[in-house]
């Protein structure tokens, strides 16, 4: 034996005498006592390591073991609920690293949950957004005492080279020039190739009433600029992102809804050449009452082939497709999937297929659903995220980042902001019959 391994095998073993344990095997787990000082102070690493914001319920079973530190690998609760596999190395040093960290019973496709607003100046969150920028991910989200209060502003977190995302910063609201206070809604990311970020949202007492406005970042979301208010009969996308065209066109997924008894939920779509200075739009594709459709997604089927999915009043994922880059669009039908008229998000990854994160359901804001598509049509199950019954888990927003992997956040029972990270190529699916997702 080398003589550094063997002082490194010593010290080991005289750390675990000098806390009144028998010594484990080198290079073999044994069990430890999980009320041990050293085991708890593991465990409440791993959790802070993992997410900050989380906290250690308890501490189920633990196991250590003899290399150049300690490993000790724990099975835990922490507030978030379920159980926990994770690894913590304790270093000669005595600080500690996080080696491995898994939901028990998780898909092998979820790599990392974590809550980026946990708590706050304000009760209530929705509409989350997030968005891939040259200096990492930056995600928002409205926030006040209540959707529609005036007090309700745009809140903007950027995650950090470490991983950990910064406290919510307001960064909009809705005062203005005379001292009147509106609420503001769905805010939406937007990165432009070689273009300041892009920050949508809406300013208004209603739906029905509100306005368009943008700032825009050059450094990443850090610092912003004034607002700009768009032209009338502008509103940039309306809850979910845009896309940029091969002709750098940035082409918005929007929708109206009418003061009309009852509301006429049109959508639409809006398109700028120049980074917001100047717009066009088509008129409302549909008639709003028959099918009552807002929020779509955008999804990418072929050259100059775009489809929208969203929301409805009937029940029913809609979808909408144009074959000339969103310039002139189809007849408007519903699918087969469910929704309780509520928010959606899509994506269209490197690889070609399609990602639609919804409620599968005709009612209520539970279960929170993945479905997988090749082709835009024919939809497959792949992830089960919420369901907890008469709970909300809503207006998810999904995006894949340059190294592949997928990112998710969402309204968690409008009291906190969720993110999800995915393998994409980790995703199994069962496919979905007559919109019934399988057991």
């Amino acid at each position: 034996m080398k003589p550094t391994l063997f002082l490194t095998l010593a010290l080991s073993f005289i750390a675990f005498a000098s806390h009144g344990r028998q010594p484990s095997r080198p290079g073999g787990f044994s069990q430890a006592t999980t009320t041990d000082a050293e085991v708890l102070k593991a465990a409440q690493f791993a959790v802070k390591a993992h997410d900050p914001k989380l906290t250690l319920k308890s501490v189920h079973a633990a196991e250590q073991q003899i290399v150049a530190g300690t490993n000790y690998k724990l099975s835990l609760t922490t507030s978030e609920g379920g159980k926990v596999d994770a690894v913590v190395w304790r270093k000669l040093d005595g600080s500690y690293e996080l080696t491995s960290w898994q939901a028990v019973g998780a898909d092998p496709a979820i790599l990392k949950t974590e809550y980026i607003y946990d708590t706050g100046p304000y009760p209530q969150i929705h509409a989350t957004t997030i968005v891939e920028t040259p200096t990492g991910l930056v995600t928002a989200w409205f926030g006040g005492t209540a959707e529609k209060n005036p007090d309700v502003c745009i809140w903007v977190s950027r995650q950090l080279p470490d991983g950990k995302w910064t406290e919510g910063v307001e960064t909009a609201n809705g005062v203005q020039a005379d001292g009147t206070r509106h609420p503001t809604w769905n805010p939406v990311l937007f990165q432009p190739k070689g273009a300041p970020l892009m920050l949508f949202y809406k300013v208004g007492p209603s739906p029905s009433t509100w306005w368009g406005e943008l700032k825009t970042s050059t450094d990443g979301g850090k610092t912003w600029s004034t607002a700009q208010k768009l032209p009338k009969g502008i509103f940039g996308p309306i809850k979910n992102k845009p896309v940029q065209l091969a002709n750098g066109d940035i082409l918005c997924p929007t929708s109206n809804e009418t003061d009309t008894k009852p509301s006429a939920w049109a959508i639409y779509f809006e398109r700028t050449a120049d980074l917001g200075k100047t717009w066009t739009r088509t008129e409302l594709l549909h008639d709003g009452l028959k099918i009552s459709a807002i929020q779509p997604s955008l999804l990418f089927l072929g050259v100059d082939k775009i489809q929208a999915v969203g929301r409805t009043r009937q029940g029913k994922v809609f979808q909408i497709a144009s074959e000339d880059a969103g310039k002139t669009w189809g007849e408007i039908s519903l699918t087969d999937l469910p929704n309780p008229n509520s928010g959606t998000d899509a994506v269209t990854l490197a690889d070609g297929r399609h990602l639609l994160i919804y409620n599968h359901t005709a009612r209520g804001r539970s279960p929170l659903n993945l479905a997988v598509s090749k082709d835009g049509k024919t939809w497959e199950a792949s992830l089960v995220f919420e369901d907890e019954p008469k709970k909300e888990f809503s207006y998810p927003a999904i995006i894949q980042t340059k190294d592949g992997l997928v990112h998710i956040t969402y309204t968690w029972k409008r009291a906190k902001v969720k993110h999800i990270v995915l393998d994409p190529a980790k995703l199994t699916t069962k496919l979905i019959v007559n919109g019934q997702w399988p057991q």
